[in-house]
């Protein structure tokens, strides 16, 4: 018996709940070794004449990454000689990794909201102290905030004062339709490995992007202001020039 199942979550779950069935209702069948578990691509990448088969989302990403960096160099203005090669993947890499971070986050700390800290001063502990700093601090975030704000959807930035530590404390009211949700960025969150990962970062790309930055593919290039703009125009290149199939279904 074969079972073979999409290489994705939805396909995962369906492969355990059959490897369960065969392992508590036909478990002689797994111990004389008649069960195997196929490994089917996910996707079918075509370019040109040239066709891939690719594993898993993990695969893809890599693949099409990839493909984005050939001959791409980002620029920090006109003069400046461009980043390429393995500098700017390993760019890429690391902001792939803070993404995943903040997506790990997202559970307490909406990724929408804490996107923004990677282009904002970072918050030190004693900071959160100093009721001036922080003002400061909350008014360019609430920029940032003003310029994502969608229909029906409105970010209202404050400090809380948490008198036992004596620090002020950022606070996001989300107002969706009427209804008011409620985060706040404690101190434990300010002192943490995930945001000192998320302002390292933003400290890298604080020197590589001026006005006058711009992302360069071939004999294309694009003016950019963020690095995230960038490296999802960089993609949108190369997924031009790919035609892909995406396998679904198996074991349903």
């Amino acid at each position: 018996i074969i079972i073979m199942t999409d290489a994705d979550v939805d396909g995962s779950h369906i492969r355990t709940l059959l490897l369960t069935f065969f392992f508590r209702q036909l478990p002689e069948l797994i111990e004389r070794g008649y069960i195997y578990i196929a490994q089917p691509p996910l996707y079918k990448v075509k370019k040109g004449k040239q066709e891939q088969y690719i594993k898993d989302d993990d695969a893809m990403e890599e693949y099409m990454t990839q493909s984005a960096l050939e001959d791409a160099s980002l620029h920090l203005n006109e003069e400046a000689p461009g980043i390429s090669g393995e500098a700017l993947e390993r760019l890429v890499n690391d902001f792939r990794m803070v993404m995943k971070t903040l997506k790990r986050l997202s559970r307490l700390y909406p990724q929408e909201l804490t996107e923004h800290f990677i282009y904002l001063p970072a918050v030190s502990l004693e900071m959160l102290g100093d009721h001036t700093k922080m003002q400061d601090w909350l008014a360019q975030y609430e920029v940032r905030l003003r310029t994502v704000e969608k229909s029906g959807l409105v970010y209202k930035a404050s400090l809380r004062e948490d008198r036992e530590r004596g620090v002020w404390l950022p606070e996001v009211e989300l107002i969706s339709h009427g209804l008011s949700n409620y985060v706040t960025f404690n101190r434990d969150f300010f002192g943490s490995n995930d945001y000192k990962t998320v302002v390292t970062l933003g400290a890298q790309l604080s020197t590589l992007l001026d006005d006058g930055a711009y992302i360069q593919r071939g004999e294309r290039k694009k003016a950019v202001t963020e690095f995230k703009e960038a490296l999802d125009w960089l993609m949108a290149e190369s997924t031009k020039r790919h035609t892909i199939q995406r396998y679904k279904g198996l074991g349903e």
